[in-house]
């Protein structure tokens, strides 16, 4: 069959009515046989089904394989001819099963199994098998990790080379509240001021502090990180200011550089500064006014270019009343104040947050998990979120290793006091246990009695007393069942 250069191009354009099918008719014929043989010599193998579970098609490498003929496989219940399928509980579940492992003829492959629609109506489903053993899987793994390796270490490179490591676009949110918080930093950015960065634990001042530095005529050199809460007092001195050889016992021959030192051209994040002792205080107050540092056992004083950013949870402003934190020094930290808002100020950021820490995590995790319940993504909304975005981080980190086959969170993933007040994604139906369930009888009563206590729980708002009363089993039987089920109050 001869098809025209421009006929070509055109295939995938193709506007075929009633009245001009016989004028496309050779392009038609040969879009069909480039489609049956892309099909066919696809590396993967593929099943389509239809809605009822019988075969639509099937390709030629797949029925090879299970010993059967192309024509001989269409029109047949999938359950007829591939072994250990699950095509027919994902047309029930309609729901897409990722990375699967199923045994077919002795060998332990790796199937996807995903619905298919088309204008929004569900028509059937389409299986792929990935891997044809494990084996092949992890000469796959193996390869992408020696990648993943050798990207993660130019990262790395390339992350000394610059400094550090975040900018503004890694502030996800489109709120008014971290909209501000971010123009306001971005003006600042360009400024040789000190800045005092404001905020609850966990709602990323530190992410604040690497943005602005990175935005800096500093940003070619890398920012110097100091946590005042995490070093011990008596080492804080020589951590911040270095010290000469012998200035001390156990002092390190040829001294040691300070972070202001390091600091040098470029900034010094001071993190958690409100838990600063008194003492220190004055030596940072000296180095903001004098811009010069001393080192440990030093005679002589050097000059230094240093701009500080600082954070804290604290309220200075009382700290200062009580006497616990210079009025001096915090005026000079505080010539520019950055207030980073607390997740509930800003709701309306929790889906891209969701979405952007799943994306994240599930990377770094090596698991794949895209899609988030409309109930679960409902329940995070409506939490009070004392804890922030690390908070959130780390209940997503949490679910992520929860997901099984369903590939999705969902608000069994998350803790009693999260989906509490949420309406459930769970139900006891027949269908639905038919839908979920795949094992022994005893797994299905264990699967209807974890269910049934969950859905009691949530009714009664985690009262024990009420759920045992309820089901019929006394408060130590429940206990026992809440442990055995893991249902986290």
């Amino acid at each position: 069959m001869n098809i025209k250069k421009q006929e070509y191009l055109s295939l995938n354009s193709l506007d075929i009515t009633k009245d001009n099918f016989e004028e496309h008719l050779d392009q038609v014929l040969f879009l069909l046989s480039l489609y049956k043989n892309i099909f066919n010599d696809i590396y993967n193998w593929v099943v389509v089904v239809d809605k009822e579970g019988f075969i639509v098609m099937m390709n030629k490498k797949y029925c090879d394989f299970i010993g059967i003929k192309q024509e001989e496989a269409i029109g047949r219940h999938v359950t007829d001819v591939i072994e250990n399928t699950r095509m027919h509980i994902v047309l029930k579940t309609r729901q897409k099963e990722i990375g699967d492992i199923q045994e077919i003829k002795g060998n332990q492959m790796i199937a996807d199994r995903i619905p298919i629609y088309i204008d929004g109506e569900f028509i059937g489903a389409v299986g792929t098998v990935i891997f044809k053993d494990l084996v092949e899987f992890d000469v796959y793994v193996k390869n992408i990790l020696k990648m993943e390796k050798e990207l993660e270490f130019y990262k790395k490179e390339l992350k000394k080379a610059l400094g550090s490591a975040y900018t503004f676009d890694n502030i996800i949110g489109e709120s008014s509240a971290i909209k501000r918080a971010k123009e306001m930093s971005k003006k600042v950015a360009l400024s040789k001021s000190n800045v005092l960065i404001l905020g609850e634990s966990g709602t990323g001042k530190e992410l604040f502090a690497h943005s602005i530095h990175n935005a800096s005529p500093r940003g070619d050199y890398p920012l110097i990180k100091v946590n005042c809460g995490a070093i011990p007092s008596d080492l804080l001195e020589s951590e911040l200011f270095g010290y000469e050889e012998g200035a001390f016992t156990g002092a390190k021959k040829g001294g040691k550089l300070g972070k202001f030192e390091l600091a040098n051209k470029s900034t010094i994040f001071l993190d958690e500064i409100g838990d600063l002792p008194l003492n220190m205080q004055v030596k940072i107050l000296r180095v903001i006014q004098e811009r010069e540092i001393e080192r440990i056992g030093s005679v002589k004083s050097q000059k230094i270019d240093v701009r500080i950013i600082a954070a804290t949870n604290r309220d200075l402003k009382e700290m200062v009343k009580k006497k616990l934190f210079r009025e001096d020094l915090y005026y000079r930290l505080n010539v520019i104040n950055i207030n980073v808002p607390p997740l509930r100020e800003r709701i309306e950021d929790i889906p891209l947050l969701t979405h952007h820490l799943m994306k994240k995590l599930s990377s770094e995790m090596e698991r794949h998990v895209t899609e988030i319940s409309p109930n679960a993504l409902e329940a995070l909304t409506n939490y009070h979120w004392p804890g922030n975005i690390r908070e959130l981080a780390n209940l997503i980190e949490r679910a992520l290793n929860m997901v099984e086959k369903e590939a999705m969170i969902t608000l069994d993933h998350f803790p009693y006091y999260i989906r509490r007040k949420a309406k459930p994604d769970i139900g006891v139906s027949l269908d639905t246990l038919e839908m979920q369930l795949d094992g022994t009888l005893k797994e299905i009563f264990d699967e209807i009695e974890k269910k049934a206590i969950q859905q009691t729980l949530l009714k009664y708002d985690g009262n024990k007393l009420k759920t045992a009363k309820k089901l019929g089993i006394s408060r130590t039987n429940l206990y026992e069942k809440i442990k055995k089920y893991d249902l986290d109050m």
